[in-house]
């Protein structure tokens, strides 16, 4: 039997057939109404975040239940907040994290971004 390498099986090794396709770009998401951005600031512990809002208030935030193995947060992370209805001013949830690239597409349409 051949030696076949550490791919195992046809194609080689690691990441082999994936270097042609080009990085895939996706829809900015923008905040809705009733929604804003913010940075965080510490991680608090048990999903809770304080994190400054555009709005100029300081939340503790967390992360609703649905999203909690879809985030990895972590600080000076940008994120959408939903502020609660009660203690709106002082707690919200996140309901999105960006990525890296988007603080500067977010600039670019003219939203503001906290520093």
């Amino acid at each position: 039997m051949p030696f076949r390498g550490r791919g195992g099986g046809r194609g080689g090794g690691r990441g082999r057939g994936r270097g042609g396709r080009p990085p895939e770009v996706f829809e900015l998401k923008i905040p809705q109404v009733g929604e804003v951005i913010g940075v965080v600031v510490q991680a608090v512990g048990a999903s809770n975040f304080r994190i400054r809002c555009s709005d100029n208030f300081e939340r503790m935030c967390s992360i609703p239940g649905r999203l909690r193995r879809r985030f990895w947060i972590k600080e000076n992370d940008l994120v959408i907040v939903k502020p609660w209805v009660v203690q709106g001013n002082e707690r919200g949830d996140i309901v999105w994290r960006y990525s890296i690239g988007d603080r500067d597409r977010l600039k670019a349409k003219g939203i503001v971004v906290p520093n």
